[in-house]
């Protein structure tokens, strides 16, 4: 075995023991830590299956197939990035469509609490 396969194969079991770590805490989501289960499997089976590994980089013209699984791995990182950027996106509006509601309730109650008093 190649030191550059233990260390991806160490590396994707870190993640997933990692990321059940923090699902355990309930420090991440469900759905998020789906994802990232999702490519720590993914990087532990290229990890262990070197065989599709090298079928892999052969197709797509790699010559040295190890880092053809780190660059599989920073792709997925950026499709995660990608993904949480559009939620953080939508969260970000839906913070601006919260705050000018809650506006627009206090100044109702401040007018409410005026008639009273005036």
């Amino acid at each position: 075995m190649e030191r550059v396969q233990v260390l991806s194969l160490c590396l994707s079991v870190a993640l997933i023991v990692f990321v059940l770590h923090l699902i355990r805490r309930r420090a991440l989501r469900e759905q998020y830590a789906l994802l990232w289960l999702f490519f720590g499997l993914v990087m532990l089976v290229l990890s262990i299956k070197t065989s599709w590994l090298e079928w892999m980089a052969e197709a797509v013209n790699v010559f040295y197939a190890p880092s053809l699984l780190f660059l599989v791995g920073i792709v997925l990182c950026f499709l995660l990035i990608l993904h949480l950027t559009v939620v953080v996106s939508k969260l970000t509006e839906r913070i601006i469509v919260l705050t000018q509601e809650i506006g627009l309730i206090r100044n109702e109650l401040e007018k409410h609490g005026q008639e009273k008093n005036g």
